[in-house]
């Protein structure tokens, strides 16, 4: 020893210190995986859709919950649930309020059920700036459809005659007319009261309405077979979406935001559209505990990334684009810091009462 200066010593000292505390954060990190086993084993959880059954919320739900087991510790049994009403807040109010707080009850919410309480007009008691993300499902590119019988074919139609739409209060298919009739001038008559889109899709089919907006086309076709396509009874006259989608912007379907006239019209229509993104959000309240939280985040984007998931996405033609929870909790961390004054433009074109 006498050859190795205390230099070495030194480091050598600090390389065990560095060695010892690595070893310890894996200790940790493997007592906190063992003590959220335990606590799932033997255990149910419950996705509560916030919309009836049948619609495309229940159905990305169900897909979810029949392969979520295998990806979380301790294995628990994954069941879905459904409490419709008010845009899927009443369900949001439930996860916030009343629910068990310990990570055993997961929302399937709404895209807009974020941002209502920032934006809506439904009184709400929960607080999504606090509540703690898994992801979302989809990033969702949302449209309005006409049927082909209908008195307007395109959206240029719609600035001058009246088209009959289905809607769910305080959801997306009453918000996104709403607002293209106030923002732009388009001539969207909603039929309000139909509990989700399931209820909206058969009252086009009967004829009741001739229309919808703020309806997910990753979705659309699969809880509506027979309505897109050369021989369907519907086409798309619309997206709303930042972006949009690669299949409807080849196949020229044009997007909201080219039909803003005003710098104003366009940032409006981008704050609203910026919920799409987390489409369709997964959420527990803000007391749940964090190791569990980060459990819930962790197979809640491996189920989504799962070769069977996507095997079974694909054949019942599903769309699947998760969104991680970092990135919708540092959306909706943006949303919420929003200038009031567009905010508040937003709260008053959908203001529908």
């Amino acid at each position: 020893m006498r050859g190795i200066g205390s230099a070495w010593l030194h480091r050598i000292g600090l390389a065990a210190a560095t060695c010892a505390s690595a070893l310890c954060g894996l200790g940790q990190a493997s007592a906190d995986d063992a003590a959220v086993a335990a606590f799932y084993k033997g255990k149910t959880v419950t996705i509560l859709v916030g919309s009836s059954a049948g619609g495309g919320y229940d159905t990305y739900a169900r897909l979810i919950a029949r392969h979520m087991s295998k990806h979380m510790l301790g294995n628990p049994t994954v069941i879905v649930s459904n409490m419709p009403g008010a845009g899927s807040n009443v369900a949001a109010n439930y996860i916030y309020n009343a629910a068990a707080k310990d990570g055993t009850m997961i929302g399937a919410l709404y895209g807009g059920s974020p941002i209502e309480p920032l934006i809506g007009t439904t009184p709400v008691q929960h607080d999504p700036s606090k509540s703690q993300f898994l992801g979302s499902a989809n990033n969702d590119v949302y449209i309005c459809a006409a049927r082909k019988d209908a008195p307007a074919q395109s959206i240029e139609d719609v600035f001058k005659t009246e088209l009959l739409a289905g809607a769910s209060n305080a959801s997306s298919t009453a918000d996104f007319p709403a607002l293209l009739n106030a923002v732009l001038g388009t001539k969207f008559k909603l039929v309000l009261g139909y509990p989700g889109s399931r209820e909206i899709g058969l009252a086009i089919d009967k004829g009741e309405v001739v229309s919808v907006c703020g309806l997910a086309w990753p979705s659309a076709s699969v809880t509506n077979p027979g309505w897109f396509g050369e021989n369907g009874t519907m086409r798309v006259i619309l997206q709303t979406h930042p972006k949009g989608h690669a299949d409807l912007n080849a196949m020229g379907v044009p997007n909201a935001l080219s039909l803003a006239k005003t710098d104003e019209q366009r940032e409006l229509l981008e704050l609203f559209f910026s919920q799409e993104v987390f489409g369709r959000p997964y959420v527990v309240a803000p007391e749940v505990p964090k190791d569990r939280v980060e459990a819930l985040r962790k197979a809640f984007w491996a189920t989504l990334k799962d070769p069977e998931l996507l095997a079974d996405a694909k054949k019942a033609n599903i769309e699947v684009d998760p969104v991680s929870a970092e990135e919708v909790q540092k959306l909706i961390a943006k949303v919420y810091a929003a200038p009031r004054e567009l905010t508040q433009k937003i709260k008053k074109a959908i203001q529908l009462n």
